[in-house]
């Protein structure tokens, strides 16, 4: 038996009944993979680890989080692809 992870996000749900329909024209379905993506990587990234840096503010020094570890990411054939842009743009 697989094992599915089923994000339960009103929003994910929404973007994927949209991307299952064959109605759904190629804009609307590239526009659907993007939010879903970003709602994902969301959920995925929630235990990476964060390490404290120093910042100067406009105010003052302070003290601010940074992703402790490099990510890499290796998309996995076609519906990686069209899901990388909008993981890029979330992800130093």
């Amino acid at each position: 038996m697989n094992s599915v992870t089923v994000i339960a996000h009103p929003l994910v749900q929404h973007n994927l009944t949209k991307l299952r329909d064959a109605r759904t024209d190629p804009e609307a379905f590239r526009r659907g993979l993007a939010e879903v993506a970003s709602l994902m990587v969301y959920e995925a990234t929630r235990s990476f680890q964060t390490k404290s840096v120093p910042v100067t503010t406009p105010l003052t020094r302070t003290r601010g989080a940074q992703l402790k570890h490099e990510v890499i990411l290796v998309p996995i054939l076609r519906a990686g692809l069209g899901m990388l842009s909008s993981i890029l743009q979330l992800i130093p």
